[in-house]
């Protein structure tokens, strides 16, 4: 799931020189993100998003376990609590989104899941420790305001679904604060592959409990060729993704790499316009630039406070 590739960069390795090299990777991967979100929305068109999250997360698996086999990652601790807790933030982050973008043009779903930054900035206190000042704090309360913004005319349109993105952020935030206690003791692919299998397990019982009560059918069973192709994409999608991220993170600072991520909306709209003919409204615009614009500075501000002697 591109969710958890989104995870991948921040718990990177941050101290190594930035490089135009991998500048260029991070923009790349960023770009890649919408398209993998733009499948998971044409494969709720006759599938429940339980069923496509689940299918993606598989073949996520089915391309990150042989990768950690073939250079030898150990799996020492990729099985624990710590790990457990984010693989399950992971599930719900992915079925989150995906039932989002199910109903909502992704480009509004993506700018409300970019508070994701800020609910991290308010738990870094409180779970991990990390100094947050008070211009920070201020700078969260200004991308809230944002959020409420976007949220508001979308929730009187799709009702709670416009809840989702938010809820994703918040569960993808604990899963950074579960990645980064992880990465102290562990490599990255570790983790991911932990995390990534947890997902697998927890979206599978999900999945077959809601079938079993009679919530949701499975729409796979009568899908069109071309679906599993998409599925079998999606997955790839995101362990590239995963690559290009990592690659990027080992070889600049996390906190020059960082805003590259806001270049997804730039990709969200342009699919969500040449595959739905979905664009962003007035308000949606307003709100995205004051979310974008508070990231941004909480992302300055703690570039500001690492290089600081």
């Amino acid at each position: 799931m591109s969710v958890l590739t989104r995870s991948t960069g921040r718990m990177a390795l941050s101290g190594s020189a930035g490089t135009p090299l991998a500048m260029l990777a991070m923009v790349a991967a960023t770009l890649l993100l919408p398209l993998g979100d733009t499948i998971s929305k044409l494969l709720t068109s006759f599938a429940n998003p339980l069923e496509v999250s689940t299918l993606r997360v598989l073949t996520q698996a089915a391309v990150l376990v042989p990768l950690a086999v073939l250079t030898r990652t150990s799996f020492r601790g990729a099985f624990s609590p710590v790990v457990f807790v984010a693989g399950f933030c992971f599930a719900m982050v992915s079925f989150a989104l995906i039932a989002s973008f199910q109903v909502m043009p992704i480009a509004t779903a993506i700018s409300i899941f970019f508070i994701e930054p800020l609910f991290l900035t308010l738990l870094a206190r409180p779970l991990l420790g990390e100094a947050v000042g008070l211009r920070r704090y201020v700078a969260v309360g200004v991308g809230l305001i944002g959020a409420v913004i976007v949220i508001r005319p979308n929730f009187a349109t799709f009702g709670w679904i416009a809840l989702l993105p938010a809820f994703a952020a918040l569960a993808f935030a604990i899963n950074m604060v579960m990645v980064r206690r992880a990465s102290r003791t562990r490599a990255p692919l570790t983790i991911q592959v932990g995390a990534t299998l947890y997902g697998v397990l927890v979206m599978s019982a999900v999945t077959l409990g809601a079938h079993q009560m009679g919530w949701v059918s499975f729409g796979f069973a009568a899908a069109p060729d071309w679906a599993w192709g998409a599925v079998l994409a999606a997955g790839a999608l995101a362990a590239v993704t995963f690559l290009l991220i990592g690659f990027a993170f080992s070889r600049a600072e996390a906190s020059l790499l960082a805003p590259f991520q806001y270049l997804e909306i730039v990709g969200a709209v342009a699919f969500g316009w040449l595959v739905f003919d979905d664009l962003p409204d007035a308000l949606t615009c307003l709100g995205t630039a004051i979310i974008l614009g508070a990231g941004i500075y909480v992302f300055h501000r703690e570039r500001k406070v690492q290089s600081a002697p």
